[in-house]
């Protein structure tokens, strides 16, 4: 999956020519080969390095509070929602809904690496989520529909259809 994703965020980057991606371990760490230099590894240090490739340094940040999130949310992405368990789904979900309720995006007011690479690792979790489910992480859904919608960030992934309007609109029935 990491390797689609880094192809999907190159096209994103409009990087035009593509690099030379593999796996190594059991784990499938992505690792990019680097010309000369030593291999790049891992999926946060090969897409820092696309976007610096690309210069497009918003993307990790625009302040050192920004970037230092920026960073934090894409070590989440490798540490919890990479190796997470089924059991763990609800509270990913639950804590991240609770960080998005009055945020657009994940750091900052801006769509930035972090945005990009948590939508990857979130979109087979949110695609396998019942519609009450996603009812029940509004937060999440919303930004999850807003980052497909972002022009570019799509690429290999199917459109996760999310409805806008709740169906059940109270319990005064």
């Amino acid at each position: 999956m990491a390797l689609r994703e880094l192809a999907s965020l190159e096209k994103y980057l409009g990087l035009k020519k593509p690099n030379k991606f593999s796996t190594q371990g059991d784990k499938k760490v992505p690792v990019m080969q680097n010309n000369n230099a030593p291999p790049l590894v891992g999926l946060v240090t090969i897409a820092c390095h696309l976007v610096k490739e690309a210069k497009r340094p918003e993307l990790l940040g625009d302040s050192a509070e920004g970037r230092a999130v920026v960073q934090q949310w894409l070590e989440y992405r490798v540490t919890k929602l990479d190796s997470h368990a089924k059991e763990d789904i609800k509270s990913i979900l639950k804590d991240l809904n609770l960080y998005l309720q009055d945020k657009v995006y994940l750091a900052g007011n801006q769509l930035t690496l972090s945005d990009v690479l948590m939508y990857y690792g979130m979109h087979s979790i949110i695609l396998d989520l019942t519609v009450q489910e996603k009812e029940q992480c509004v937060n999440v859904t919303r930004w999850f529909d807003h980052i497909q919608h972002q022009p570019g960030v799509r690429h290999h992934l199917p459109p996760v259809v999310v409805l806008r309007n709740r169906l059940y609109t109270s319990r005064h029935h």
